[in-house]
């Protein structure tokens, strides 16, 4: 994405909502140098990262590649951004995923396949795609959306910020519930088979519309609840 493509007052906008993010200090330089160089691109790849970041086991670097197979894992103090295609990641600490190992394919403008989420949490936003996100107990198909998916010690919790997913058990296969959100209608906590209930309402947890707002922005959209009228953000 090259950033002369934002008009400044959308650069202003980006400033304003990293300020309430972790990546603040680092992001606010990414932009400081590309408005000082007349608009270097930010390129596909680890975007920031605090802590202890890794990619296939080495420390992470900001502009660094991610290829289909690719595992990035953080510590106790980590987190990154990662842009793959129109898809934009934000991983939580003490997290692994493994990026589109398995069922791989690109298109123009479409990446598709399997997220496999380990461990921790991941805030995602997505352009075209059919991926699934896949956890120890649950599968998120997701078509064109948005999503927070956070492993639990015995549930996985799965938010659909906006756009439409299946929420399926990754044990036995089982769809378990077809969700269509506007602005995270139905969050759930999704358990294992032998649960008395597979699926069950969740509130909304660990993630909030200035992040989401931020991941869209590093692909040069805006979330869809920004365009509604009269919806009050939360977080």
């Amino acid at each position: 994405m090259d950033l002369t493509k934002f008009h400044p007052s959308r650069r202003a906008m980006i400033r304003s909502l990293l300020l309430a993010s972790s990546f603040a200090p680092a992001f606010l330089a990414v932009l400081a140098r590309a408005d000082s160089h007349g608009g270097t691109p930010i390129i596909s790849g680890v975007q920031e990262l605090s802590g202890d970041v890794r990619l296939n086991g080495r420390p992470a670097q900001v502009g660094q590649r991610v290829h289909p197979g690719d595992v990035c894992s953080t510590g106790a103090d980590g987190s990154c951004v990662i842009v793959i295609g129109e898809h934009v990641y934000l991983i939580r600490e003490e997290s692994e995923v493994e990026f589109y190992a398995e069922d791989f394919e690109e298109a123009e403008g479409s990446i598709s396949g399997q997220i496999r989420l380990a461990a921790g949490a991941m805030l995602s936003v997505f352009g075209k795609t059919e991926t699934n996100i896949v956890t120890p107990m649950a599968t998120i198909g997701i078509r064109g959306t948005a999503c927070y998916v956070d492993i639990q010690t015995d549930r996985t919790y799965a938010c659909v910020c906006y756009g439409k997913a299946d929420l399926g058990s990754a044990v036995d296969g089982q769809l378990l519930e077809t969700v269509t959100t506007k602005y995270h209608d139905s969050p759930r906590y999704i358990y294992p088979p032998d649960a008395p209930q597979r699926i069950t309402h969740a509130p909304v947890i660990n993630h909030s519309d200035v992040e989401l707002r931020m991941l869209e922005a590093l692909v040069n959209r805006v979330p869809p609840f920004d365009k509604t009228q009269g919806m009050r953000p939360y977080g």
